[in-house]
């Protein structure tokens, strides 16, 4: 069984809120992944569905496996850089706001 992986690095969106769409995909076939993308209302849900489609693209272009026999094995979402703000406050202080990113890595596999 081959592995295919895909990766989309530098997502504007903070890891904890793209787990949450990614958790839903994981261990689906490409058809239901697709299906459940299509229709969550998540901001995260757009780039995950591109990254599926980048992925499903690699199987047939360089292992000829078609998108009927693959399945999501597993997706994770690695937090990445973080940009660090500053919001003014009272009293001359300053809060600190982290404006933050995510590494999602996609493994899809065939079924056996």
């Amino acid at each position: 069984m081959k592995e295919i992986k895909a990766h989309l690095r530098y997502l504007r969106i903070s890891p904890r809120k793209a787990r949450l769409v990614a958790d839903m995909v994981k261990g689906k076939s490409i058809k239901q992944a697709e299906n459940i993308l299509k229709s969550a209302t998540k901001r995260a849900s757009l780039p995950i569905k591109k990254l599926l489609g980048s992925a499903v693209a690699n199987a047939s272009h360089n292992f000829q496996i078609s998108k009927e026999n693959l399945f999501v094995k597993t997706i994770y979402v690695n937090s990445g850089p973080i940009l660090k703000r500053s919001m003014p406050r009272s009293r001359g202080s300053a809060s600190r706001i982290n404006k933050r990113s995510s590494h999602i890595t996609i493994i899809l596999t065939s079924k056996p």
